[in-house]
């Protein structure tokens, strides 16, 4: 080439010397040449010194230092898939060779020998489970018929905690939709045996109760290991092509109620107006009777009284109840008895004393 004879036989750069060297390229001196003061680095040596300090830490050379850190990624990788968190919320069901064990993870930090053995995770906090229209699917699911041949769409959800995580995740393929299903079917079941007024407003809390011992029946046998918490009839409304006649029937019903209702007081006021009457009755009978029985008690006193001044002096006590008896028969009556003799005192006897009598008692009763 035009520059192999430059500088004895060295690259352009010059730096051959020696008859060129092995370890020299076309561009001059190798990966040993000295760096010039002040120039760039060379990358091809700083890589080729780096290869040799690595050679020199790793037994064996380059290819016993990969292998080295392969097996320290791997075992990272194993520590990794080994050791699990179980959250507060969770319980862990650990398996050896697919067999779960009877023991359930707490909440913490633990070890399992992976890959012989796995763990499945389970929420155990309180979930609800939506079932009706609401939750999208068919457009009539909700629609369920009543014991009097009624068609309502009933929109309920079931509120249920994990009890058992190793039957929860083992005994029943799809827990989730398994609890959908059940309790759609006994939610059909209940309001098929029931009139549409007792989902509608009667008797709701009892349907709710009804479904939720029917729906924990029904888990229970399957082993599932759910608790059923609370079931919620949340929303029942008749179908749309009849909400309009539905409405008329429940507006109604409502004015039944209210007219039932003020039928209601109106009987409550006139039944309390005619016991206090009746107390004012009685009341007035028993005072009545205690001041008869008083006065006929003061009477026989008296009675008693005279009798035994009658023992004691007869014709007195004759006489004085004559006189008394006639001062008390003639004070009441409005005839005037004056003696027949003309010589009686100068009483006219054509006198009206009976009318001056009369007229005196009008005029005392004005007073």
């Amino acid at each position: 080439m035009p520059w192999s004879n430059q500088n004895g036989g060295g690259g352009p750069w010059g730096g051959g010397g020696n008859g060129g060297g092995r370890n020299q390229g076309p561009w001059g001196q190798g990966p040993n040449r000295p760096r010039n003061n002040g120039g760039p680095p060379d990358l091809d040596e700083i890589i080729r010194r780096s290869q040799d300090r690595l050679r020199n830490m790793m037994p064996g050379g380059l290819n016993g230092g990969v292998v080295i850190i392969g097996l320290l990624l791997l075992v990272v990788f194993w520590a990794m898939q080994a050791v699990y968190t179980v959250q507060p919320d969770q319980r862990g069901v650990e398996t050896f060779f697919g067999v779960p064990k009877t023991e359930v993870s707490e909440p913490g930090l633990h070890f399992m020998l992976w890959p012989i053995e796995n763990v499945e995770l389970v929420n155990v906090t309180e979930q609800q489970q939506k079932i009706g229209t609401a939750t999208g699917g068919q457009q009539n699911e909700g629609l369920m018929l009543t014991g009097d041949q009624n068609i309502v769409n009933v929109e309920f959800s079931v509120l249920f905690s994990v009890t058992d995580p190793r039957s929860y995740i083992y005994n029943v393929a799809e827990p989730g939709r398994t609890l959908t299903q059940v309790s759609d079917s006994v939610m059909r079941e209940v309001v098929g045996r029931r009139p549409a007024q007792d989902i509608f407003r009667d008797n709701r809390q009892a349907i709710a109760l009804e479904v939720k011992d029917a729906i924990q029946a029904t888990m229970n046998r399957y082993k599932a290991g759910i608790s059923v918490n609370t079931v919620s009839i949340e929303d029942v409304s008749p179908p749309r092509e009849v909400s309009s006649a539905f409405d008329e029937v429940q507006r109604a019903e409502q004015d039944e109620d209210k007219m039932i209702e003020q039928a209601n007081q109106y009987a409550n006021k006139i039944r309390g107006e005619a016991n206090g009457q009746a107390a004012q009755i009685r009341e007035d009978a028993a005072a009545y009777k205690n001041q008869i029985v008083q006065e006929a008690l003061g009477e026989s006193q008296r009675f008693l009284s005279v009798y035994e001044q009658y023992k004691k002096a007869p014709e007195i006590t004759r006489k004085r109840l004559y006189l008394e008896t006639m001062e008390k028969v003639l004070t009441s009556s409005k005839k005037v008895i004056t003696d027949s003799d003309k010589s009686a005192n100068g009483v006219l006897p054509l006198l009206p004393l009976n009318d001056l009598a009369r007229t005196k008692d009008i005029q005392g009763a004005q007073k």
